[in-house]
């Protein structure tokens, strides 16, 4: 088993956000949460397992504290923006 040094565990996890981000990104995801509670909660999963792998990472000390909250402040602000544009298009 190959270990890792700690530039390639942090790339390994910038990779992981941004597949996240490009979930969140995609607008054709955007009607699928607006009519299929099912994919959000799918969502929410990911976004909670990375959540485990930035701890993991900063008990490791891989990641700053500081770095690993704001790679999550990030996602969620895109999330929440996602969520607040699904609110207000099927709103009107």
């Amino acid at each position: 088993m190959a270990i890792l040094n700690q530039a390639e565990a942090r790339e390994v996890l910038f990779q992981d956000a941004e597949k996240i981000k490009q979930i969140i990104e995609n607008k054709n995801n955007v009607n699928c949460i607006a009519q299929c509670k099912a994919f959000e909660e799918v969502l929410d999963t990911h976004m909670y397992g990375f959540s485990k792998e930035v701890d993991f990472a900063v008990r490791l000390n891989l990641l700053s504290r500081t770095e690993g909250q704001q790679l999550m402040a990030e996602l969620e602000r895109q999330l929440n923006q996602m969520y607040n544009d699904i609110y207000e298009e099927y709103e009107d």
